[in-house]
């Protein structure tokens, strides 16, 4: 099932200046088999954590908001998906694109039972950098950092086909 939603007005306003607009520096958004781009994020505890540290493993990359709709949706099924490998080999970094960050995201994750990290990108600088031009988004990639999969809008990730994919990274990296 496939859902899908939009970015936040500021953000779109922020996109269009990715586009190309005179004076405006544009950062090339990575494609599907180009190394996935670094960042530095606060998890929900006020930790950085760097894309980079995840090296090795295989990173469900998921652009989301706690208002989004088809985002919520799709969650309780990426945690199932989550607890279903080991985290020796598969991470889920879920980055919120809520301003208002761990103020609303903590007390989501925390009603809903979600383990797997959540990051707070308030400024939607590293989705756009990704090209995620709506929500939800999710970057599959591989044991070394590169992007194997754009997937957009939701899905139900405890499928027989999500963990199939899943498995596909990790025996073919």
């Amino acid at each position: 099932m496939m859902f899908g939603g939009l970015i936040p007005a500021d953000a779109r306003e922020a996109a269009s200046l990715q586009t190309g607009s005179p004076g405006v520096v544009v950062d090339r958004i990575p494609q599907v088999d180009e190394e996935a781009p670094n960042f530095l994020l606060k998890d929900s505890e006020g930790f950085n954590v760097a894309l980079d540290q995840f090296r090795g493993k295989v990173v469900l990359l998921n652009f989301w908001a706690t208002w989004c709709g088809p985002c919520k949706i799709e969650m309780p099924a990426m945690e199932r998906l989550y607890r279903s490998f080991s985290r020796k080999e598969f991470e889920i970094l879920a980055v919120s694109t809520d301003a208002q960050g761990a103020v609303v995201t903590r007390p989501f994750q925390q009603e809903a039972g979600f383990t797997f990290p959540v990051l707070h990108d308030a400024d939607f600088r590293i989705g756009l950098r990704y090209g995620a031009r709506q929500l939800p988004m999710t970057f599959l990639i591989d044991r070394q950092g590169i992007i194997r999969n754009r997937i957009p809008g939701a899905r139900d990730w405890n499928t027989p086909a999500g963990k199939r994919l899943i498995e596909s990274l990790l025996q073919g990296s």
